[in-house]
């Protein structure tokens, strides 16, 4: 039996009736999976069929909008703003009897008849746009539950005061709304029916190859894991504190832990999906919750004492409008508490990773811009009014995760329930991910294990899922500062999905079809582009184009890694600091860092 990443490795044209799947009778999705990592393909292959795609996705489009009847004010607005419609599935002789040029850039338009195999053109569409079904609102709202995550936020702006902390958040926000439409820009352009886009990795191996595929594969599992780890800590707090401290804190975590990994042998994510829409109103019960208690309560002074040291017990509430001076931020002083703030305005927004799914599953992805436009001035808006709401009350006790800064035991209690809910249904979700990805990248494609769609390939699921919690357990017991550890995370891996890889993304895609002159063409009968040169010389050519744009977008790419040193530094400088006797908590110790 033939694997699927051996398929994908030997890089044959799936369509091609000697391609080992036909002989393994394998459907045709399987067979678009193979396709999408295909290294015979070339970019401008992927250009070609996806201008078709975007064209007859145009052309159903139009075709809606005239059958709504003659345009008015109301009309417009509804149909720029409407949950989207199905588009109809092109037939074979819709475009190729005429050969005219359609699409982006007058890319033209592939012949009809083209042979593929044992799969029609038909069936390949049908099976392409299958799983097709979401409007620009349901992404709006799968964004905004991805992204979404203010319980840091307060913490953030008691370390950078009003001023910086707004500004960060400001630039954070309105760059992350950039790296996705350049994600979206490089997905209209290189998925198509013929090769379906569906992960962030995939881009990256349309523009860079093999090993860019892979790299990114491996960081996506790494943050998985560490995202686990750090959900598994911020519980292990909270039951600490429903606990009033009676429990060992070690023994908190491993609670956790033995939950998640109950939860965690369920397989397919479709069985989350209602939990997951539940977790979305507790999260905003909490934060009604704890801007009402904040507003009427004093701050925990237990928890920011047990983390942060002595400094932060009983005293006057102090806020700031530019950085808080010396010993006035919890968690570190002047330059390098600021930066800590930063980090988790970094890890506020992280959530660019899944945006190439979400484009992959919508009817019309021409509308995507409207989903991600909402949700990211939705997220910012609440970002801004919670954070400064919270710390102008809490000031420099504005404790992470917040809930566990409320005072008054019963509040912090029904919060901190409410948030092991939440936190239990997003680690399983994550650890979902996170071992799915590690399979696929390593025991599929490296050691030849099975599909998990197999009896053998389940049986090694039940076995790989405890072992992914306890390794996510170790980190977190080893490193119990969750600021500091999620902080880390955020510029080690948040970062780079949401700032430095969308900008090198883009580079590299704008120079290589800017590169592309009307004298050279690709040839859908041999899959060759005739082109005058390959090579450095086409990559100058093709950077000198739209030259402002390419260097902006490299600036932005060395931006975003100098961020991403800043904020490793700060958090291994806050790590050592904790450990020199700050925080109460220890390495696998009893001692819990918010009881």
């Amino acid at each position: 039996m033939t694997t699927p990443a051996n398929l994908a490795l030997e890089g044959n044209d799936p369509r091609d009736p000697t391609h080992p799947a036909f002989h393994d009778n394998q459907p045709v999705e399987t067979q678009l999976l193979h396709g999408s990592h295909d290294p015979s393909v070339t970019f401008e292959e992927y250009l070609y069929y996806a201008a078709i795609t975007r064209a007859e996705e145009k052309i159903a489009n139009e075709k809606h909008v005239a059958a709504m009847g003659p345009k008015t004010v109301k009309s417009v607005l509804k149909n720029r703003f409407s949950k989207g419609h199905v588009a109809t599935v092109a037939s074979p002789t819709d475009h190729g009897s005429t050969n005219e040029k359609s699409g982006i850039d007058g890319v033209p338009a592939a012949p009809g008849n083209q042979n593929l195999g044992l799969v029609s053109e038909a069936e390949w569409k049908n099976a392409s746009r299958a799983v097709r079904t979401a409007g620009w609102s349901s992404v709006f709202y799968l964004i905004t539950t991805d992204i979404l995550g203010p319980f840091s936020v307060p913490w953030a702006f008691a370390q950078m005061g009003y001023g910086p902390g707004v500004a960060l958040y400001t630039v954070f926000g309105g760059f992350a709304m950039y790296s996705g439409f350049q994600l979206w820009k490089v997905f209209m352009y290189m998925d198509s029916d013929r090769y379906p886009m569906k992960s962030y990795a995939d881009a990256f191996f349309r523009v860079y190859g093999r090993w860019a595929r892979h790299g990114v594969n491996i960081l996506q599992a790494i943050q998985l894991l560490f995202t686990v780890s750090i959900l598994i800590l911020s519980n292990g707090q909270s039951i600490s504190q429903i606990s009033k401290g009676s429990i060992c804190f070690i023994v908190c975590l491993v609670i956790f832990m033995a939950a998640g990994i109950v939860v965690g042998q369920i397989r397919t994510l479709q069985r989350f999906s209602w939990l997951a829409n539940f977790a979305i109103w507790i999260n905003l019960l909490i934060l009604f919750i704890v801007m009402g208690v904040a507003a009427n309560s004093a701050p925990n002074f237990v928890a920011t004492e047990a983390s942060f040291g002595s400094d932060f017990g009983p005293g006057p509430i102090h806020t700031y409008a530019g950085t808080p001076p010396n010993g006035k931020a919890s968690g570190g002083t002047g330059f390098t508490a600021s930066l800590n703030g930063l980090n988790q305005a970094v890890y506020s927004y992280g959530g660019a990773m899944l945006f190439i799914s979400f484009l992959a599953e919508m009817r019309h992805p021409w509308d995507f811009w409207k989903g991600v436009l909402c949700a990211d001035i939705f997220i910012y808006v609440v970002y801004m009014f919670f954070g400064i709401f919270v710390y102008s009350y809490q000031g420099q006790y504005a404790y992470n995760p917040v809930m566990q800064g409320l005072s008054p035991y019963n509040w912090q209690t029904a919060c901190n329930i409410m948030n092991l809910v939440t936190g239990l249904i997003a680690a399983a979700l994550y650890g979902n991910i996170g071992i799915k990805v590690a399979y696929v990248e390593v025991f599929q494609e490296l050691l030849h294990a099975p599909p998990l769609t197999t009896k053998r390939g389940k049986l090694i699921w039940i076995a790989l899922v405890p072992a992914y919690w306890v390794i996510a357990f170790v980190v977190c017991a080893a490193i119990p500062q969750f600021s500091y550890i999620s902080g880390l995370v955020g510029a080690v891996c948040i970062l780079q999905f949401t700032y430095t890889f969308p900008a090198i993304l883009a580079f590299g895609f704008q120079i290589q079809k800017d590169a592309m002159t009307p004298e050279e063409h690709f040839d859908p009968a041999t899959r060759t582009y005739h082109g005058i040169d390959r090579g450095f010389k086409r990559w100058v050519r093709g950077f000198m184009v739209k030259w402002h744009l390419n260097t902006f977008n490299f600036i932005y790419f060395l931006g975003a890694l100098c961020t991403a040193a800043l904020g490793i530094y700060s958090s291994c400088l806050g790590l050592i600091d904790a450990f020199n006797g700050t925080s109460q908590a220890t390495s696998f110790g009893c001692k819990s860092p918010s009881a």
